[in-house]
């Protein structure tokens, strides 16, 4: 049986007078890979944000969880796109990943023993613990998106929001990425990803949201991105 653990009614954004987001209304299912795809301005990020309650939303509602045990307290973690962090910021590996504790620990930000365990456990998972003491400017694209990637694990997040992650990749980095992402699944942890590749995204996700301000389709990739779907709801689709 499976659970909704994202659960979006009639959820609109504006900016100003111009809408962002209109009436989408959808379920995204605990443990799943879900691409948010559509063109350049059809509000992915904005969903994506509002999803994290960073965008007030001009009408509906957005409800994090389900009724399984696991998830009666849900975590939502963020990957930003690459260009809006600061690579040059001196700050070690180990640094960025100990971030993800912060919201936890509160002011004082004191480490106890299983604040460290939780560091060095994502480290190890993310194949970071030989890089730890390096400068985060110091490494390749795909490393440093698996830093962020450690700093998410070691927030303790259920629920994993990627802006865009496989922006600015190399192919191998491209492809290290998205075999951490399908590990994720198998581990049943939930990810929603804004992608612009749909060739990517067949081949990686298992499930995806067509935006285009509304919602043109939801459901498994190979439905919602079959050709004769295709046709119907986004044609310059039919290109990538």
């Amino acid at each position: 049986m499976s659970h909704d653990i994202i659960r979006l009614q009639d959820v609109t954004v504006a900016y100003g007078r111009r809408l962002a987001v209109e009436g989408v209304t959808t379920q995204i299912h605990c443990g799943s890979l879900t691409a948010i795809l559509g063109p350049n301005g059809a509000g992915k990020s904005t969903l994506l944000r509002a999803i994290l309650g960073w965008m007030p939303l001009t009408r509906g509602e957005i409800r994090i969880g389900d009724s399984h045990p696991q998830h009666a307290l849900p975590r939502l973690a963020y990957l930003p796109q690459r260009l809006d962090i600061d690579w040059d910021f001196p700050i070690t590996v180990r640094g960025v990943v100990e971030q993800g504790r912060y919201p936890a620990l509160g002011n004082c930000r004191r480490f106890a023993a299983a604040d460290h365990a939780l560091v060095e456990r994502s480290l190890a998972e993310m194949k970071l613990t030989e890089l730890q003491d390096r400068q985060i400017r110091t490494l390749s694209g795909g490393q440093q998106q698996r830093v962020f990637l450690a700093r998410a694990l070691a927030q303790g997040a259920d629920i994993f929001l990627l802006d865009e992650p496989f922006a600015g990749l190399d192919a191998p980095a491209t492809a290290e990425l998205a075999a951490v992402l399908r590990s994720w699944e198998k581990q049943h942890r939930t990810v929603v990803a804004v992608i612009h590749d749909f060739a990517l995204a067949r081949r990686t996700f298992s499930h995806a949201l067509l935006l285009s301000t509304r919602l043109l389709a939801a459901g498994p990739i190979s439905e919602v991105l079959a050709p004769e779907q295709l046709k119907t709801t986004y044609p310059a689709a039919l290109d990538d």
